[in-house]
């Protein structure tokens, strides 16, 4: 058996998958119906929990069990970010981004954002919920959490940009490394907010790094798409991969209609990264209002999360030019088709099988 076949075995057995093709943790956009679906085919279920409180995590995880009584499962977290600005400058910029937003129109009273994610209790409801897998992004673990979640037999996958964020995950004790490359969809995940606007590695640059350099299985995210790309990212080094965007327009994923319809026929070169929807850059449908912000004269979005509640305000207000919805893609998203989320999956490693010439 060649050294992809042994790699990818290795990594099912481990984690409880027939199949090494995970969901990426999409906040706002990861029903539970569309984890069921992707763990029925096989793979990997998952939950970008950012938005969720305590009880949703909890509910959220009922709800997937139902679909799918013993299907593998991950839920994901937002690290807290560095300290970043101080009250004076953070205030600065909240008020720059709003009258730059008064632009577009007027402001609604809120905007669904009130304050950071309750990351401490998020932790302890994934715990709880006893996921195959609790993952990171944008930074690590704390020592003692990491060792509460290993004593209840639940793995931890740790998000990376770089080599250096890859290695510190490993020697914090991570069972296994997302190699995000700079095409994914959504938020990158450098683990300090400045550096990912520097941070701009392809995914094919970045797993054959990753996979001469460490000890633990690498999962591949980013512009994954098709078997060519599940079957190029294995060729590399990875032991799976991870993919969003190409499940977005599966009914399962229930995302608005005008979300999913931009996603159709849309060109790698359509994609821009943004700070504009919430502070932390992203990679999204290009618009005409994230356009705007990539203005000489338009000025720093503000910091995550008060970036996305001024958007929400004035979502919730008299501006028809703010984009109603978070257009996030990867710049694969003209291979996402509108099929069932689970034949997706199949037919990714399916056709990835015959390119590798494995059965």
């Amino acid at each position: 058996m060649d050294d992809v076949c042994r790699r990818v075995r290795t990594f099912c057995d481990g984690f409880g998958v027939t199949v090494p093709v995970l969901q990426a943790p999409m906040a706002g956009a990861c029903p539970p119906s569309l984890a069921a679906a992707v763990a029925g085919a096989g793979g990997m279920g998952a939950c970008g929990a950012v938005l969720h409180g305590p009880e949703q995590i909890g509910e959220w995880m009922k709800a997937f069990r139902t679909g799918s009584p013993s299907g593998s499962v991950q839920l994901n977290v937002w690290v807290p970010d560095f300290p970043g600005p101080g009250p004076q400058e953070r205030e600065r910029l909240a008020a720059d981004a709003a009258a730059f937003l008064g632009e577009f129109g007027t402001a609604g009273e809120s905007g669904g954002w009130s304050g950071p994610p309750p990351y401490r209790e998020q932790c302890e409801a994934m715990l709880a919920s006893q996921p195959t897998v609790v993952s990171s992004i944008m930074g690590l673990f704390e020592p003692g959490y990491v060792r509460r979640l290993r004593a209840a037999g639940i793995a931890w996958f740790a998000c990376a940009t770089t080599l250096e964020e890859a290695l510190a995950a490993q020697e914090a004790g991570a069972d296994a490394v997302v190699a995000q490359g700079m095409e994914a969809g959504g938020h990158r995940g450098s683990f300090d907010p400045e550096d990912a606007e520097r941070t701009d590695i392809g995914l094919f640059a970045l797993v054959p790094w990753f996979a001469d350099h460490l000890r633990v299985p690498v999962v591949a995210a980013g512009g994954i798409g098709d078997g060519r790309g599940v079957a190029a990212a294995l060729a590399l080094g990875a032991s799976a991969v991870q993919v969003g965007t190409a499940l977005l327009r599966s009914p399962e994923a229930a995302i608005e209609a005008e979300w999913a319809d931009a996603l159709d026929g849309l060109g790698p070169e359509a994609t821009l990264t943004t700070h504009a929807y919430t502070g932390r850059l992203a990679r999204a449908v290009t618009t005409p209002f994230l356009q705007a912000w990539q203005r000489p004269e338009a000025p720093c979005p503000a910091p995550f999360p008060d970036q996305a509640g001024l958007v929400g305000r004035w979502r919730a207000g008299g501006a028809p030019e703010v984009d109603p919805l978070n257009y996030f893609a990867g710049q694969s998203a003209a291979l996402a088709s509108p099929e069932p989320a689970g034949e997706i999956v199949r037919r990714m490693w399916q056709d990835a099988s015959a390119l590798l010439g494995s059965r």
